[in-house]
């Protein structure tokens, strides 16, 4: 049973690393955490706002992935300056990445409701493989892992928000260096274990249905640089300012999947929110599905706040 679960973890990194780019996890909820992918959201909510999101992806399949992550972001006095800082731990099996980013965004005011943000990111990523594996007899002599290394690297980020309190569209690349993590050579197997960038698109409006109930549909476009395209799109209703519920559609390299959001606004500061996904592809065999928490505190309410935020 050991040697079968250890294939099965050993077919997974080697489906990550054979020719494919080692990819920043995704959310459902992705319109609520967009710092982690652009760093030109940093400030817009105009108020210090905390994120942390929890993903239980393919629950029920051993060694699949789990996600966490933290962000804080605000604008400085200056109205048009926003600092954030970003922290993800993403868990696949054996193999562990984990980010450490701050973000720097400048606005310019191109109307009365229109505002462009740019943004720059930065820190370190570092990767860790589960000693276990390297130790197990089953692997030890084999040449695939003989160029795995745990390190930590540093890249840079950068990134563009358009924006008002209506709607928005984002372009960004929040890794622009390639990172190697093999150790500098090459074993008997042909294979690169990259970091590679990633060009992320991201879009929303805010359609008033009447006076109580709002539709926001949303977009995601992810293009990586020897992997297929991902795409994520969401529809989500709002009643009375204080409900969200909608739907995901999520097609990516590792499966499709729908699913179902929804989100609790319990007080002015504090939103509640949770995701499910269940794969249409192959996958549905071996999971229940993915499980997404959402929590997101603005720490105080300012009064350059002029309307409601919806993304």
């Amino acid at each position: 049973m050991k040697s079968l679960k250890l294939h099965i973890i050993i077919l997974i990194l080697a489906n990550c690393w054979f020719g494919v780019a080692q990819q920043l996890p995704q959310f459902t909820q992705y319109m609520y955490n967009t710092i982690s992918i652009n760093p030109a959201y940093a400030g817009s909510r105009e108020t210090l706002s905390l994120v942390g999101l929890h993903r239980s992806q393919w629950a029920g399949l051993e060694g699949g992935p789990t996600t966490q992550t933290i962000s804080i972001h605000s604008p400085l006095r200056n109205e048009r300056v926003g600092i954030g800082f970003s922290f993800i731990n993403d868990e696949l099996g054996y193999e562990n990445f984990t980010y450490f980013y701050g973000d720097f965004s400048y606005t310019l005011p191109l109307s009365e409701k229109t505002k462009l943000a740019f943004g720059l990111k930065a820190g370190f990523t570092q990767y860790t493989l589960d000693q276990s594996i390297l130790d197990d007899p089953a692997v030890s002599n084999d040449p695939f892992f003989d160029d795995v290394s745990n390190r930590w690297s540093p890249n840079l980020g950068l990134g563009a928000f358009l924006h008002s309190d209506k709607w928005y569209v984002g372009l960004s690349a929040p890794r622009i260096l390639n990172t190697d993590y093999n150790k500098g050579k090459r074993g008997a197997i042909d294979y690169v274990a990259l970091e590679r960038v990633s060009y992320y698109f991201t879009g929303g409006y805010v359609f008033n249905l009447d006076d109580s109930i709002k539709f926001k549909p949303a977009i995601l476009l992810k293009a990586t640089n020897g992997a297929p395209l991902s795409f994520d799109m969401t529809a989500n209703f709002l009643f009375n300012e204080v409900f969200w519920i909608g739907a995901s559609y999520r097609i990516d390299q590792s499966a499709e999947a729908l699913g179902a959001i929804t989100d609790f606004q319990v007080s002015k500061q504090i939103r509640l929110g949770y995701a499910y996904e269940y794969p249409i592809s192959e996958l549905r065999a071996y999971t229940s599905g993915t499980h997404e928490i959402l929590f997101m505190y603005e720490l105080f309410k300012s009064k350059r706040i002029k309307s409601p935020r919806y993304f």
